[in-house]
Formats: structure tokens, C-alpha cells, sequence
């Protein structure tokens, strides 16, 4: 990256800081950039629309991802526009991203299970919250003890989301046992503000993981198998931390028997129409064929 580049990402950052942007989305938005800078020839405030559009085009990018870069590239000219550092904003050229179509990928229970096998016993925990309480890298990297709660019915985690959204997550017995088995403090100690890091929490989960399978698909299985219970989406973005069903539905494989119901009760409906309209018609023809004969 050039100077130029490396003061106008940092002064951005420091932006984002002081009006309390979550650190995942700083992050985030640190690692977008960076990329642009790494591969763009212009420097920032002399980037023009057609190159960000041309350049942003040819990237091979899924469609989360390049609703994700759009984002962080809008916000950070919008940005340089209101402290007189470009006079437009590029980034305003480049239109709206549609959503993807829901691929839910839950990884198959007998490569999770292969991974607890391969895994110590702290990678065990990080697989476990992300598959038996749906959560995310950087949610799994904050867990702290005073984040376990104790009701009436069992143990709760409250779970430091997106957006610094808290929510309450139900643990299992065996979550809750493992958890409060650490003693005080964070549940993953590292160098990350005292704790890990979310990209070495899921790098190290990755290296467990077959092929395409990641710590975020374990966070499907979890969504489709509490989706399975009730068939409750609501239930399922609560315990998951979206802000929109529409989301949930992207990560929830609805299960087959609820399809081959719906086929099964609507052809029931179709041939008791049929039959009916059947003998109908036939004691027409019958009642016709009486007069005929009279």
C-alpha cells in the first residue's frame, strides 16, 4: 500500500472508532479497504468512479461478499466527502447488490464429529458453541465468565453479537459444564484485547475442517436443526442474532418431510377435487342416459 493510502485507512478507522463502530465491523471494513489498496493504481482521493466500478466488476466475488465491499466502500467516501478530503464520492457509482439466493450449508454430523476427534479441548469448545449454540467466530472469541447467567430452568451465555447486539443464548448441560469448568475470565485467552482473535478462532477451526467446511457452516447446522424443532423461524433468528428473518431463511435447510407434507396434502386436496367433479359428472351422464332411454 502506498502512504496515501495507509494514512486515509487509518484516519478512517479512527473515525469509525470515535463514534463507536463494533470492532468486527472496523475489522472488517480495515481488511476491505486494504484489499482495494493492495490492488487499485490510483491513490484515494483521486480514484474515479469508473475505475472503483471497472475494478470492483472484474473481482470474483460471491454476492454476500461484494454486498459487503459496496458497503465499506460508500461509507468510507461518504466519509472523505464530509471532511473535504475528495469532493465526490465515487463509490456512489456502483448500484445496488441484490442478496444472494439461500445456499444453507450445515455441515453433515459425521465430519463434525471426525473434527471432535481431531480437536483439543479447547477447539472442541469453539466447535461446540459454534454447532450447539449457533455462534459466530467473533462472538466465540469474547465468551467471558461474566457472561454466564443461571435461571430457574438451566444455564444462559449472553452472546455479544453484531452490531454490539447482545442476546441470551440457552446453553446445553454440556456447554454450560464445559464453560464454567474455566474458572474467571476470557474462555479463549489471547492477545486480542485479552483474548483471540475472531480470524485465528476460525482459522483454527478451518485447519479441523474438511475441504469447504468452516466454523460459519456449523452455525447452519445449528440453525437448521432448531428450525427442525418447532418449525419456529422467529425462535431461530432470536437465538441466532438476526435482525431479519429474511436472513434466518438463508441459513435453515428446511427439512424434507415438511416439503413431502405440503406435496402429499396438496395432491390429497387435487384428487378429492378430481373424484368429486368425477361423479358429478358421471351422474349427469347417467341421469341423461335414463331420460334417452324413458
Amino acid at each position: 500500500m502506498t502512504p496515501g493510502w495507509i494514512a486515509a485507512i487509518a484516519d478512517y478507522l479512527h473515525a469509525q472508532a470515535s463514534v463507536g463502530a463494533p470492532k468486527p465491523t472496523v475489522d472488517s471494513r480495515r481488511s476491505h479497504l486494504q484489499h482495494l489498496a493492495r490492488r487499485i493504481h490510483s491513490e484515494p482521493w483521486v480514484l474515479t468512479a469508473d475505475e472503483l466500478v471497472q475494478w470492483c466488476g472484474s473481482q470474483k466475488w460471491a454476492q454476500e461478499t461484494r454486498r459487503g465491499r459496496r458497503t465499506t466502500f460508500r461509507s468510507f467516501y461518504a466519509w472523505a466527502v464530509e471532511t473535504g478530503r475528495c469532493e465526490a464520492n465515487p463509490a456512489l457509482a456502483l448500484g445496488k447488490v441484490k442478496p444472494g439466493q439461500p445456499r444453507p450449508r450445515p455441515i453433515p454430523e459425521e465430519l463434525f464429529e471426525a473434527a471432535l476427534l481431531k480437536a483439543d479441548q479447547r477447539m472442541r469448545l469453539v466447535l461446540r458453541l459454534a454447532h450447539d449454540a449457533g455462534m459466530r467466530r467473533g462472538e466465540i472469541a469474547v465468551v467471558h465468565s461474566d457472561d454466564l447467567v443461571e435461571d430457574f430452568i438451566g444455564w444462559t451465555l449472553i452472546v455479544h453479537g453484531k452490531g454490539n447486539k447482545d442476546r441470551p443464548v440457552p446453553l446445553t448441560r454440556r456447554l454450560a459444564f464445559e464453560l464454567r469448568a474455566l474458572g474467571y475470565g476470557y474462555a479463549f485467552p489471547g492477545d486480542d484485547d485479552g483474548h483471540l482473535s475472531p480470524r485465528w478462532v476460525g482459522k483454527l477451526a478451518t485447519n479441523l475442517l474438511p475441504g469447504k467446511w468452516t466454523l460459519h457452516t456449523l452455525r447452519h447446522s445449528f440453525a437448521s436443526r432448531t428450525y427442525a424443532v418447532d418449525r419456529d423461524v422467529f425462535a431461530v433468528q432470536d437465538l441466532l442474532g438476526h435482525s431479519s428473518p429474511a436472513t434466518t431463511r438463508r441459513y435453515v435447510v428446511v427439512p424434507n418431510d415438511a416439503l413431502r407434507r405440503t406435496v402429499d396434502a396438496a395432491a390429497g386436496e387435487s384428487v378429492r377435487a378430481f373424484g368429486a367433479g368425477r361423479w358429478e359428472r358421471q351422474g349427469e351422464v347417467d341421469s341423461q342416459s335414463m331420460g334417452m332411454r324413458a
